[in-house]
């Protein structure tokens, strides 16, 4: 998938999608120490996601876990690159009827948040979707080293991720006071 047309050079990655994976990473480390959580939570970093949403189409196909039980799914997809107006997309606050509210109240650091209804998405979080299950998406947006080589660390916000992990932590607290958040089907946008 590399849009890369140099000679053979590595891609490490940063934005898409080691900032993805590093936080949810921090998300697991400080939910394991917080007391008094009423969910269980099951943290996954999916591969095969530019081939077709392999690893996670496979997850729920073949889970070993049921499924049912899934109360939500959140996606962090290239999460590194927050801007100077702090825009964040949050896809797929039409899933369930309660999300929208909870997303927007969750917002204690002031984030610009750009939300869209769908459930349908090119990332994981569509299979989800696709198995009725409530998914948010989050985003801070493509950029011109978007699978390229020049997609490294010193391009990263960190101060930024810094924010959407004190948001996506809020965010989480609130939707543990939920026993029941309803799967909506919404109008497919890709």
């Amino acid at each position: 998938g590399s849009l890369y047309r140099g000679e053979p050079a590595i891609h490490n990655g940063a934005d898409d999608n080691a900032s993805g994976v590093s936080l949810m990473l921090e998300l697991a480390r400080t939910l394991k120490q917080t007391p008094n959580l009423k969910n269980n939570y099951l943290f996954i970093a999916f591969s095969g996601e530019e081939l077709g949403l392999y690893g996670s189409k496979s997850f729920m196909k073949n889970a070993t876990i049921d499924t049912s039980k899934i109360l939500y799914m959140l996606n962090f997809d290239m999460v590194g690159r927050l801007d100077e107006e702090k825009d964040l997309a949050v896809n797929g606050v039409g899933t369930s009827p309660k999300l929208k509210d909870i997303v927007l109240a969750s917002n204690n650091v002031g984030l610009n948040l750009k939300t869209t209804e769908s459930g349908m998405g090119p990332s994981d979080h569509a299979s989800f979707y696709l198995a009725n299950q409530p998914v948010l998406h989050f985003y801070t947006g493509n950029n011109s080293d978007y699978h390229k080589p020049s997609d490294d660390a010193y391009l990263i916000n960190f101060e930024g991720m810094g924010e959407i992990y004190e948001y996506a932590l809020s965010l989480i607290k609130n939707l543990d006071k939920e026993t029941d958040l309803p799967f909506v089907k919404t109008k497919d946008t890709d």
